[in-house]
């Protein structure tokens, strides 16, 4: 079975969508998607949701955030963690965007990396989800889903997203994050996955493995 094929079974296996697909979806803002992704690094989506609408409730363009008060930023934003350093983050990054673009998010890889605090993640995550340009972010779920199923073996995520260019042709890039998060949240746990109800089962590594230790405990049993 191919890859493609696999994760086309994934994908229907699949409730709902992840944070980013519905904010894609209600109103396609590249900067709402930025700040929100931002929001997100080591946050559950939870909260970076209600953080997010707590904070484009009073501040939603590049020009409020940058002059609004360093204070009533973190106070907006204390849901995501970490806000004295996202709300520093999220001004700095607004102004760069005033300032240099215009006020309009940059849809150029290179040019979203050099916004203060943005990595490689982030800047996919807005080409894919607010420009709808092939990239593949690679957060936790996407770097390891597919080495936990045997498909790549990579240790850091720009190998990671190097691999999966080679296993995947660029029109599935796109949906590539959006199936392995919602996989992630919903069967392939971190720990404790369900493989009870995982649509791939017998196409896992770890399953195989376990049949083949049963198998072997089998064999090895006493006649009776």
């Amino acid at each position: 079975m191919k890859y493609n094929e696999m994760l086309d079974i994934i994908e229907n296996s699949l409730e709902g969508n992840v944070h980013l697909d519905d904010l894609a979806k209600k109103k396609n803002d590249p900067f709402k998607i930025l700040i929100s992704t931002i929001l997100s690094a080591r946050t559950r989506d939870p909260c970076t949701i209600e953080a997010t609408e707590q904070l484009f409730k009073t501040y939603n363009t590049p020009e409020l955030i940058a002059n609004a008060d360093i204070e009533h930023l973190e106070s907006l934003i204390k849901k995501s963690g970490f806000y004295k350093i996202k709300a520093t983050r999220i001004k700095e990054v607004s102004k760069l965007i005033v300032e240099k673009y215009n006020g309009r998010v940059p849809q150029d890889f290179n040019d979203l990396m050099d916004l203060p605090g943005v990595g490689a993640k982030t800047a996919n995550c807005v080409l894919v989800y607010a420009f709808k340009i092939p990239a593949i972010p690679v957060d936790t779920h996407v770097h390891r889903i597919p080495n936990r199923m045997g498909w790549i073996k990579t240790k850091r995520p720009k190998d990671t997203e190097k691999e999966l260019k080679n296993l995947f042709s660029k029109d599935q890039w796109i949906r590539l994050n959006s199936i392995f998060v919602k996989f992630g949240q919903q069967t392939c746990l971190p720990t404790n996955p369900r493989c009870e109800t995982c649509p791939i089962t017998l196409k896992c590594p770890k399953i195989i493995t376990i049949n083949k230790k049963e198998q072997k405990k089998k064999n090895k049993s006493p006649l009776i």
